[in-house]
């Protein structure tokens, strides 16, 4: 039986650097990408290089599904700086597209997904490292 996404328990973690343009723009595009579907969603403000090092952050904003950064470039290092994404066309974007995070998000249901083998940050490392979790990203049942 296939799993869904009311029992994956995917967590999706936008990071992000204080005031950065394009957070809401990712926000926007994770919900639009769940399209109702339920899954528990951070935006965590990466302040320092210690922060974006533990973190895994290449750049703001980052998304992570489960801990990992399906859209990381090989041979990246973490970054607290503003993150570039290429569309299908290769035009320049401020955040993943909707069709890239729904396949990202897709893949990793499916385990599919060649970079997120569902890892997660525990609850209380999460509250220790400053997540936020922002209510108006998750579908309303």
């Amino acid at each position: 039986m296939a799993m869904t996404w009311e029992d994956s328990g995917m967590r999706i973690t936008v990071l992000t650097i204080p005031e950065c343009p394009n957070a809401p723009l990712a926000q926007e595009r994770v919900t639009a990408a769940l399209d109702g579907r339920a899954a528990e969603v951070q935006l965590v403000e990466v302040r320092d290089q210690a922060e974006a090092a533990r973190w895994g952050m290449t750049g703001s904003p980052t998304v992570l599904l489960d801990g990992v950064d399906p859209f990381a470039n090989a041979g990246s290092e973490p970054s607290v700086s503003c993150r570039v994404y290429r569309g299908a066309a290769g035009a320049a974007d401020g955040a993943p597209s909707v069709a890239a995070l729904r396949q990202a998000l897709d893949e990793a249901l499916a385990g599919q997904h060649p970079q997120v083998k569902r890892k997660t940050v525990s609850q209380a490392r999460a509250l220790e490292i400053g997540v936020q979790t922002f209510g108006a990203l998750l579908p309303k049942n």
